[in-house]
């Protein structure tokens, strides 16, 4: 089912069901989209015609598989990765469904390198790198807990949280504060600095399912909680300074976009719905369904989403942003 929006779509086929999409958000590896199948993800080079004018629409270059011995619940991006650099570098964690997270390091020739992270004790729901220096990660599940680690894979900081931690988002400026979503409708920020909570929102419903914090505006998070996305301004109350409704039968995904202050897209029920939403009106960009789907990232520079799906990563290039 789709409305009359007006957007492009394109696909990478795939042999297996996609379990988590990412796009790279970083400038110098902007271009890099990790797709997760079965215990496998595939790394694909993507190019746009809004970026590259001797691209005809859509072009994808299939870089790399590699295998991890698990299924995977998320991906995050190093801010290491380079393909410009001698010798390249990749870098990315997988969350797996034994709840171990895998970081993964290559230079895409014969050096490659897994290393497992063992400490939670339940289902994984999102991990992310520190965007400066990229040399913490931070992890949360249903296991209550966000987890700071290094590279090494030593857990560095413990926060013990009240309700599944579903979403783990770090300060695009400062290092030392990180944002956790929890299933209670509870958003917590905590300090690196004292490792104590520094501040709390209130979605004042529940469940909450995925939140952000925004690129354009650090004071901005955003979430969807029950059936709504809400926007909250740490500025200014605890309390969301906006509501709407997004899926009648609840929501699953909340993603800013990286490229417009504006965009928002969500996932959520009945089917698998896909929507992409413009703040400063009540426009939907995006009102799309698909059978199957998993995972959603913004490309960095476009204002273009990806969703895993059955054999094939669907792209919507949004073209009245």
């Amino acid at each position: 089912m789709t409305d009359d929006s007006n957007y492009r779509q394109y696909n990478i086929p795939r042999s297996d069901v996609v379990q988590c999409v990412e796009f790279s958000p970083f400038e110098w590896s902007s271009k890099l989209l990790a797709v997760a199948t079965g215990s496998r993800v595939a790394i694909f080079s993507c190019r746009f015609q809004e970026e590259d004018n001797e691209v005809n629409g859509f072009e994808y270059n299939h870089i790399r598989e590699f295998k991890l011995d698990c299924k995977s619940s998320a991906i995050a991006w190093s801010p290491g990765t380079s393909l410009s650099t001698l010798p390249k570098v990749m870098c990315f964690i997988a969350a797996g469904v034994d709840y171990k997270l895998r970081l993964l390091q290559s230079d895409l020739k014969d050096d490659d390198t897994v290393l497992a992270f063992e400490g939670h004790s339940s289902y994984v729901n999102s991990v992310t790198f520190e965007p400066n220096q990229g040399e913490q990660i931070a992890s949360t599940g249903d296991d209550l807990t966000c987890r700071i680690w290094n590279k090494d894979g030593d857990m560095l900081t413990l926060f013990q949280l009240t309700s599944p931690g579903m979403s783990v988002c770090w300060h695009n400026e400062e290092d030392m504060k990180i944002l956790v979503g929890q299933k209670n409708g509870v958003i917590r920020i905590f300090s690196l600095h004292n490792q104590q909570p520094i501040m709390s929102l209130n979605c004042g419903q529940t469940p909450l399912m995925s939140t952000d914090w925004s690129r354009h505006n650090c004071l901005l998070v955003g979430a969807i909680a029950g059936s709504d996305w809400m926007m909250f301004d740490t500025s200014l109350s605890s309390q969301p300074i906006e509501k709407r409704q997004a899926h009648i039968d609840g929501g699953k995904i909340f993603r800013w976009s990286r490229c417009h202050e504006s965009l928002l897209a969500t996932i959520g029920r009945p089917g698998r719905q896909i929507k992409v939403f413009n703040t400063r009106h009540q426009q939907l960009h995006i009102n799309t369904s698909l059978p199957v789907a998993y995972g959603l990232t913004w490309h960095l520079n476009l204002p273009i989403i990806a969703v895993g799906g059955d054999k094939r990563v669907h792209i919507w290039v949004v073209e009245s942003a």
